[in-house]
């Protein structure tokens, strides 16, 4: 131990001062100059002080490096326990759905967060199990709808129903041979209508999973109100289409078109590329991240690519066609056992409400004299004059992105205002670029496609662009609307490939919102369509089903609205198209009006 001198300043201001000042005031003291006063002590104190603080500045160096060598590794030891840690959740995430993931579909990498979400999503969607498929395959045990029916279930002692009362009815599935199911998987339509009234709401589907299921109406009209259940596919086709999709996530390819001079050369792309002996050309988006590749050419270098392509979809891809029969088995109605329908009466005093115990949310809205009332979000105005749609629109930017099933919202307003005048980007027809303006009212309407993967032909390269760069380069405010519609292009593949598109989207419109929250996003979802064999291998209602599913949950919670092109194509009395017809597409374009311009108190 060191001692200091017990009544000296100048022992502590010294130490005060540093170590180097220290040893510069502090002489060594000699046996033969020593002072009087407390001599053997005072001469002791002072040369261990000077022992002790060369000590410091020597040993302090070597010990801090060891120190410091300790905090390095482990901090390094935390990091690579860390990434040990994420790799190991993100591997536990993925084995219970690793045989959703193809080795030549190129995924881009996800946090620990998304990766954990995406897990949430894939768990949210995942369809029941059936029984393997036999080989060769027959109908006979597979779903038939017309020995399968649905009953409708008592709701009051009396049997009356009443306005706002909840309808719910049983279905019974049974096979070819008219044995009852087992087992759910089957996909299901249900609508409630009126024609005469121009009125229609869709029920809510519950899957029981032993053959039998419930779906739920609310009676939003009086009068009479008919029943219609629809089985789209078989439990079986499902099967087939799962695994369609996890041998052939390819199955529609894409070409590109490469050019340099006198040379030209097209070569097969695509975000699931089979590896093969040919090299490959990257054009995964610097800034988004989104994957996409193309065989390179011969001849030419990568760099030399103009255009973006679909191309065919691939031949004899499954024996199944049986199962994909429409008249038989797929979009066919399913008879009533008993009365079809329902007479709703007016609310009475003392009403109580008949509820459901299967479904407890109601649906987002209903039609009544062929218009769309919103059951949740603002009351929709009908819109019915092109004059109500200006005003409306006065001032404002709309931006439109996504595919065509938005696209047509840009063609309504083209067609339907006579003051906004399309102006001629030399675009090529049903691709775009367009945009439209009315300059006296101070209207500006545009449409782009989004990236690949997107089935249209022709495609420049330099209007091929990404949705989420789109969004970062749109200053925003509260004259900017931004609607987004992306889908359809996305069936064929992994739903992976969809949910780091919507992830990427998502990020895009946080950050819009963020710098510009006034800023309106609107986003239109998917809706079911006419089913043909090819419509099926590609576009299915499944497919739509669960992209429809994903879209909703990853943009819950965010300042952004819907427009639900889904239950509004199934509660219409018009066929199922994916482009769907005019009086649809001018109910959903009053939507979006309503979301623009809210009615006061409404």
């Amino acid at each position: 131990m060191c001692r200091f001198p017990s009544s000296r300043k100048s022992a502590g201001s010294m130490v005060q001062n540093g170590t180097d000042q220290v040893l510069q005031h502090v002489k060594p003291v000699s046996s033969s100059r020593c002072y009087t006063a407390g001599k053997d002590e005072y001469c002791s104190s002072i040369m261990k002080f000077q022992v002790c603080k060369r000590k410091v500045r020597t040993c302090l160096p070597r010990y801090g490096c060891i120190f410091l060598f300790l905090v390095v590794f482990a901090l390094s030891f935390v990091i690579d326990f860390m990434d040990i840690l994420e790799n190991t959740v993100k591997s536990t995430i993925h084995s219970s759905y690793a045989d959703r993931h193809y080795d030549f579909c190129k995924f881009q990498p996800l946090s620990l967060k998304e990766t954990h979400e995406e897990y949430l999503l894939m768990k949210s969607i995942a369809w029941p199990e059936t029984p393997p498929l036999p080989f060769p395959h027959y109908l006979s045990k597979t779903s038939d709808p017309s020995h399968s029916s649905f009953t409708i279930l008592s709701g009051r002692e009396d049997g009356e129903w009443h306005k706002d009362d909840n309808l719910e009815i049983l279905i019974k599935m049974y096979d070819f041979q008219g044995l009852p199911k087992k087992f759910g998987g089957d996909i299901l339509l249900a609508r409630l209508h009126n024609p005469t009234l121009g009125a229609g709401v869709v029920g809510q589907v519950v899957d029981h999973l032993n053959g039998s299921y419930s779906a739920v109406f609310y009676l939003p009209w009086e009068g009479n109100a008919e029943v219609e259940v629809t089985l789209v596919h078989p439990s079986e086709a499902i099967t087939v289409l799962h695994s369609l999709t996890r041998k052939h996530p390819d199955r529609i390819y894409f070409k590109s078109l490469f050019r340099s001079g006198y040379i030209n050369e097209t070569t097969v792309c695509n975000v699931c590329l089979r590896p093969t002996q040919q090299p490959v050309c990257n054009y995964t988006d610097l800034r988004t991240g989104e994957p996409w590749f193309c065989y390179k050419p011969k001849n030419l270098s990568c760099d030399t690519r103009i255009n973006h392509s679909k191309g065919r979809l691939k031949k004899n891809l499954m024996t199944t066609e049986t199962l994909f029969q429409s008249g038989v088995n797929m979009k066919v109605s399913i008879p009533a056992s008993g009365p079809s329908g329902v007479t709703v009466l007016p609310k009475t005093k003392g009403w109580s409400m008949v509820s459901s115990r299967t479904v407890k949310s109601r649906p987002s809205g209903y039609y009544f004299h062929s218009v769309w009332r919103a059951l949740r979000g603002p009351s929709v105005p009908h819109f019915n004059t092109s004059s109500a749609i200006t005003q409306c629109l006065k001032g404002k930017v709309v931006h439109i992105y996504g595919d065509s099933t938005v696209r047509q919202w840009f063609e309504y307003f083209n067609a339907t205002l006579p003051d906004l005048k399309e102006f001629n980007l030399h675009s090529q027809k049903k691709i775009g670029p367009y945009m439209a303006l009315d300059y006296a009212n101070n209207i500006l309407v545009t449409y782009r496609c989004h990236g690949p993967p997107i089935r249209f032909s022709k495609v420049p390269i330099t209007e091929l662009r990404y949705i989420a760069n789109e969004l970062d380069s749109v200053t925003g405010g509260s004259e900017t609307v931004v609607v987004l519609g992306i889908w359809s292009h996305f069936s064929t593949f992994p739903v992976e490939v969809y949910i780091r598109r919507l992830q990427s989207i998502r990020r895009a419109v946080v950050r819009l919102l963020s710098r510009a929250p006034d800023t309106l996003v609107v986003i239109r979802t998917a809706n079911p369509k006419n089913l043909t064999l090819y419509e099926t291998i590609t576009n299915s209602d499944w497919y739509s089903l669960q992209r429809d599913k994903v879209l909703r949950a990853m943009f819950k919670g965010l300042n952004v609205h819907l427009v639900d092109a889904w239950e509004m194509v199934v509660a219409h009395n018009l066929p199922h198209e994916l482009h769907p017809q005019p009086p649809i597409i001018e109910n959903m374009i009053n939507v979006l009006l309503s979301y623009i311009c809210p009615k006061k108190g409404g």
